[in-house]
This record gives C-alpha cells, structure tokens and sequence, in this order.
C-alpha cells in the first residue's frame, strides 16, 4: 500500500484520520498562515491546505499527503484560534446569537503520483444568545484555546448552539471525511 501522511499535528485531525482505519504518519507542515490582502476566508482555507500537503509532499516522495486548514468566519473576517481566554471570551461574545460560518478545505497530492484531489466543506453554527457567565463557565471547563471559534463542538461546546448546518459532522471538528475518503479511494486506497 502507498504511504500515507497527514501534513499536521492538529490532534484532531489526527483523531477524525483514524476513523478510516488507514495506517499513516504525521509530519509538520511548515506554512506561513497569514491571510493574502483580499484574501475570503474559504480562498485562505483552500490555499493553507493545499501548501501544506505540497510541503509535507516534498519530504515524502512516494506517499500521498492529506493536508488540511479550517477558517472560521464572522462578518466575512476570518476567526483565529484565540490562544487564550481573553481572546476565546471575546470570539464568544461576537458570536452570541449570530451565525458563525466554518471553511474546511483538504487537498491530497503525491509527488510520485499524477493528480491531486481537493474539497472544501461549508458549516453554518447559529449560536443561541449567550450571557457571560455562560461563556465563563464554558471556557473554564472546556479551555478550547486552539481551535478556531473557541468551541469544541464535539464537548461541551454543543451546549453553545441553536443548530448547526453542514453536509458533513466531521469538518466541523477539522477534516471532512466524506470528501476525503471519497479522494483517498480515487487515489487507491481501499475504503469500505
């Protein structure tokens, strides 16, 4: 079977690739991640992941590389992770009440192999209104400092929301496995 390699070290992308039952390694992408000047979040997300698979490419020849990135967007601005509570209390707040929009792109590619895949996967969060002992008591339980929206909506984040709008539950989390699993077949790999 031709290698396979997870340009990340996100451990929840990590977590959602193991779901596939394929054997692969991880290795660090060495991207800069900074926005393009009239860059729209989902062109960032789409870009970050196709250069980090082409760099994690360059160091494995013969594998297949998934690369992936996720852009949260509020009023066409794209959302960071916060890093901090300061930061993920003020996200939270902007969020309350609006709808929150999730760009999560993957783009698969080989050195040694023609062609490459790619998707991008839209999700909608509509946060219910929150108050902020809310958002306090939230962030003290669940700390989601690196994750974009500062949410995790596979804990105790669902609380935070009236509903969530997507094709697929999994890129919410950071990498969406119908997409992927769909390319990872086209390029060999045998999935259910």
């Amino acid at each position: 079977m031709t290698p396979l390699v997870l340009g990340s070290t996100s451990p929840y992308r990590r977590e959602l690739l193991q779901r596939l039952g394929l054997p692969f390694e991880v290795d660090r992408p060495e991207v800069d991640e900074s926005p393009r000047p009239g860059e729209t979040p989902a062109a960032l997300a789409a870009r970050l992941a196709e250069a980090k698979a082409r760099a994690v490419a360059g160091r494995h020849p013969d594998a297949w590389v998934i690369g992936s990135d996720q852009v949260a967007e509020l009023d066409g601005r794209p959302l960071g992770k916060p890093g901090g509570p300061g930061a993920a209390f003020a996200q939270l707040r902007a969020a309350s009440g609006r709808e929150v929009r999730f760009h999560t792109a993957f783009f698969l590619c080989s050195a040694a192999h023609s062609g490459a895949h790619a998707g991008l996967d839209l999700t909608t969060v509509h946060f219910r209104a929150l108050a902020d002992d809310e958002i306090t008591r939230y962030l003290a339980v669940e700390q989601p400092y690196d994750c974009a929206g500062s949410f995790k909506c596979e804990g105790l984040g669902i609380t935070l929301f009236e509903a969530i709008d997507n094709r697929d539950p999994t890129a919410l989390i950071g990498l969406p496995l119908i997409a992927l699993a769909r390319a990872l077949r086209a390029a060999g790999y045998a999935l259910p």
